[in-house]
């Protein structure tokens, strides 16, 4: 199988990166010459990689293709292109839809889109794909874990939710950087807090089958160090500020 990628961006190079080093077949992965820096980058690190010369040779010669570029570039070059019936085309496109890909296509091709994030490059985290799709399924349960979405609205949801990884990280910082203020190294401020959301990230998604309000429960004492934060951040409406850039995230995504 032959794999081709039109855009070499971070998302590109993650999902590229988890490819090659997992178990999942293939010949070869064509990618675009659009990103000089980061193309050279995985040529010369996976021996499989190759730069095409342009877009259209990697649609020529690839099973499956790969859109991993931004939705101002791609209503400008996806309509040029030449895809073939027999394609699977998956987009990674957060604002084109189904129907505008069918569209800018023209023919009758397997067309997913999916949501992949940047840990797939360690073979870690969800990637919701719409419509369901057997193969891209397995294809990408071997680079983390593949979330099956049947109508394309409810895709948003998770597009809106995926706009909290910034956010997650900044608090890291925070919480890193208060601590460097009260005498502690930064090496070990960022090891202890990065190694304290990894276990808890753990632990949710071993209990990830309960109700989410459990772990809320379970982690607090009475007159405890938790109850106060959750107490403490609920009045100055931090819960709700989220909940409120979430909506905003998704009206963003709707029009």
């Amino acid at each position: 199988m032959k794999l081709g990628f039109v855009g070499t961006g971070k998302i590109a190079s993650a999902v590229i990166t988890g490819i090659c080093t997992s178990k999942i077949p293939f010949n070869r992965i064509l990618i675009s010459p659009r990103n000089k820096l980061i193309a050279q980058k995985l040529k010369k690190k996976f021996k499989k990689v190759i730069i095409a010369k342009n877009n259209q040779e990697i649609v020529n010669s690839c099973n499956w293709v790969f859109l991993s570029i931004t939705p101002m570039v791609g209503k400008k070059i996806i309509k040029d292109l030449k895809f073939k019936s027999n394609q699977t085309i998956i987009s990674f496109i957060s604002t084109i839809t189904l129907e505008q890909l069918r569209k800018a296509i023209k023919v009758k091709a397997k067309i997913v889109r999916a949501i992949p994030l940047p840990p797939i490059s360690l073979k870690k985290g969800p990637v919701p794909i719409c419509p369901p799709n057997k193969k891209v399924g397995n294809f990408f349960n071997k680079l983390g874990t593949t979330v099956e979405i049947k109508k394309e609205k409810l895709s948003i949801n998770f597009w809106s939710t995926s706009g909290m990884m910034a956010p997650f990280y900044q608090i890291l910082k925070v919480m890193t950087d208060w601590l460097v203020k009260r005498g502690v190294k930064r090496d070990q401020a960022q090891k202890y807090v990065t190694s304290l959301f990894l276990a808890l990230s753990k632990d949710a998604v071993l209990n990830s089958k309960k109700d989410l309000k459990y772990l809320v429960k379970e982690s607090q004492t009475p007159k405890g160090l938790n109850e106060q934060g959750v107490s403490e951040l609920s009045k100055a409406g931090f819960y709700k500020s989220l909940e409120k850039t979430l909506n905003n995230i998704h009206k963003r995504l709707s029009k």
